[in-house]
């Protein structure tokens, strides 16, 4: 399991979860928000680091935001940079998948004097991933206009834990070829846990 701290900065209080040791090494993703269980994306990274899965502002229990701005790769590079400092680290590395890998070629332009190292997966699909029909971010896809309503919703401060749950599994099932298949993975990362395979 990992271990659960909050994190005192100038720009407020943040929650992060531990788990490993090694090399320190940051994990995040711009939306989504974590627990003492990790994710899929951050968990094999503790074999070999020391790493910290922040949740950042308006995930968890961190603090939210005055201003829609402050929810900006920008201004969440600069509260990694708090997060890092508050933790008394001279450098660490980054790494996140999809809107995670974005941040992380943002971090590496804005701080690469504060990183050892940046891993940035699946940060950007190509212009032919949202022209293709079949993909639920093409305007021609009948999902279209729904996952454009999901993206706006939770982008919202206010959204609720339950409805955030609801639009992120909403958003999932339209992601994949069939909810069988999203059951079947969900139910292998459940007992992966149960195994302690994490």
């Amino acid at each position: 399991m990992w271990v659960q701290r909050f994190i005192e900065t100038a720009r407020g209080s943040f929650e992060v979860f531990e788990k490993g040791e090694g090399e320190p090494l940051a994990v995040t993703h711009l939306y989504s928000e974590f627990d003492e269980r990790g994710n899929a994306f951050a968990n094999p990274f503790t074999e070999h680091h020391h790493v910290y899965l922040i949740n950042l502002r308006g995930t968890g229990k961190s603090i939210g935001a005055q201003t829609e701005e402050q929810y900006s790769m920008k201004e969440s590079v600069l509260d990694l940079e708090a997060i890092r400092e508050g933790l008394n680290l001279p450098k660490w590395g980054f790494a996140g998948h999809s809107t995670g890998g974005m941040l992380a070629l943002v971090y590496a332009v804005m701080r690469e004097e504060s990183l050892t190292k940046i891993i940035a997966g699946g940060a950007a699909a190509s212009v032919e991933y949202s022209a293709d029909p079949g993909s639920i971010y093409c305007h021609e896809n009948p999902n279209f206009e729904r996952i454009i309503e999901i993206m706006n919703r939770m982008d919202t401060p206010d959204v609720s834990l339950e409805e955030r749950k609801a639009l992120g599994r909403e958003w999932n099932l339209m992601s994949f070829h069939s909810e069988e298949k999203w059951s079947r993975l969900l139910r292998s990362q459940i007992a992966a846990r149960q195994l302690g395979i994490d």
